[in-house]
């Protein structure tokens, strides 16, 4: 049975993106790749599932492109008291996140204490709504805590 595969710059061509968002996507083990010498391989069979299980980000609208056309990152240190508010912050942030409306589309929070320091850090990524909606947040839950400690 022949099977044809494809290279990086060859698919990149097919979707109209960039090489590297090609090798990014094989990377992060998006897009199912095998290495053959220096460079990347992917089957036909592992291409078309890749593009059927996106097929959202080939197919967006002008107003998704536009709504998308935004991304930021963000790290954010917020000092703590102690383990505790920390755990509660991070445990309140991450239920925001479970429940993020549609809008807000794809987006990342990651959370680390640093005890020694007494600090949150917070690590955002994600469109300009959710950046904003992620910072009110924030801002409602430490004015909350420091309310709680007057």
């Amino acid at each position: 049975m022949e099977r044809e595969f494809y290279t990086v710059d060859q698919i990149a061509k097919m979707l109209n993106i960039h090489p590297k968002t090609i090798q990014r996507y094989i990377r992060e083990g998006k897009l199912r790749a095998t290495k053959i010498g220096k460079s990347w391989r992917v089957s036909g069979h592992d291409l078309s599932c890749f593009t059927e299980n996106n097929v959202s980000v080939y197919s967006m609208n002008s107003e998704d492109l536009i709504e998308n056309r935004v991304r930021a990152s963000s790290v954010i240190d917020i000092t703590v008291i102690n383990k505790e508010e920390a755990n509660r912050i991070s445990n309140s942030l991450t239920a925001a996140m479970n429940v993020k409306p549609v809008e807000y589309g794809q987006a990342s929070l990651h959370a680390q204490f640093l005890e020694m320091d007494k600090v949150l850090r917070i690590t955002l990524w994600g469109n300009a709504n959710f950046m904003s909606a992620i910072f009110s947040f924030i801002e409602v839950f430490v004015n909350q805590t420091k309310e709680d400690l007057l």
